[in-house]
């Protein structure tokens, strides 16, 4: 059965509601298996992400799901931590042509989102990933899509609670993504 892991570092707790959502969107298509891993500070050693079982879940996947706050205007340290320790995987080509996506979360409604999009992009066309993006037209009266990225899924939250935001569409819109991915995958193995 086709897997698609979520990995993800959340500082506040809004990025991990919008990997939740990801996941749960992931979840829904039949015959697929959604992974939901958290980055934990706690495998950051000298700078360095260490955790040999997250990577070996990461091997055996069909899709990964990239996913981070945007920080001053790119991923959190904690992400790059995790993306840097990958180059063993880029050396044996490990994840080359796996599927790949990605999400971000930040304060206002651009807060420079598409910058951590784009690291993420880099980082998957790095490995030889392909990439699957929204597929989502923007704006929708719906609210899907309300920030208008094409690149992956974007949402919004400040310092309100976990509760509050991501908002209700925000975590729709990632549901989308996660399905789309899971989706798209089928498609491949077929």
């Amino acid at each position: 059965m086709p897997t698609v892991s979520i990995i993800y570092f959340s500082g506040a707790g809004h990025t991990a509601k919008m990997a939740e959502a990801v996941t749960k969107g992931a979840a829904s298509v039949a015959g697929v298996n959604a992974n939901l891993i958290a980055i934990n500070g706690d495998n950051i050693v000298k700078g360095r992400y260490q955790n040999d079982a997250v990577f070996a879940q990461l091997d055996a996947s069909d899709a990964i799901i990239f996913g981070s706050p945007t920080y001053m205007g790119g991923p959190a340290g904690q992400f790059k931590n995790f993306a840097d320790a990958t180059a063993a995987k880029w050396f044996g080509s490990v994840w080359r042509d796996k599927v790949a996506a990605g999400f971000t979360v930040s304060n206002s409604p651009s807060g420079d989102k598409f910058s951590t999009l784009q690291y993420l992009f880099t980082l998957a066309m790095q490995h030889g990933m392909i990439w699957v993006g929204l597929g989502e037209m923007p704006m929708q009266a719906n609210g899907i899509n309300r920030l208008g990225s094409f690149s992956g899924a974007m949402a919004q939250a400040g310092q309100e609670p976990t509760d509050v935001a991501p908002n209700a569409v925000d975590k729709q819109t990632g549901e989308i993504l996660g399905a789309r991915v899971a989706n798209f995958v089928l498609k491949l193995k077929k």
